[in-house]
């Protein structure tokens, strides 16, 4: 599946990024990856970088590198994310098709 485009997100995302990289934390992301399913990720926060022509990027003590407009929830609280996941799980599944 191709990959989305990224969207840019309110800044408020990138303080919360920059904080906890700030603080050393280090704990469980859920997002959603190049396939759009729903993924999950466990490490600390080492980098925020721009790529050029892809977006912006966290680069994870895993080496994993996450799109921050796909991370759903960063170490509990909500991402840029969230609200298509709660969107998405709040669909009429009943509804779906007819």
């Amino acid at each position: 599946m191709k990959e989305s485009t990224y969207t840019p997100v309110a800044f408020v995302y990138r303080e919360i990024i920059t904080e906890m990289m700030e603080r050393g934390t280090s704990g469980k992301l859920f997002y959603f990856n190049q396939d759009g399913q729903l993924d999950e990720a466990v490490g600390k926060i080492i980098r925020l970088e721009e790529l050029p022509a892809k977006g912006l990027f966290v680069t994870l003590d895993s080496a994993l590198q996450i799109r921050i407009d796909r991370i759903i929830t960063l170490y509990g609280q909500p991402g840029a994310a969230y609200d298509e996941y709660d969107a998405y799980a709040n669909a009429c599944w009943e509804c779906k098709g007819e």
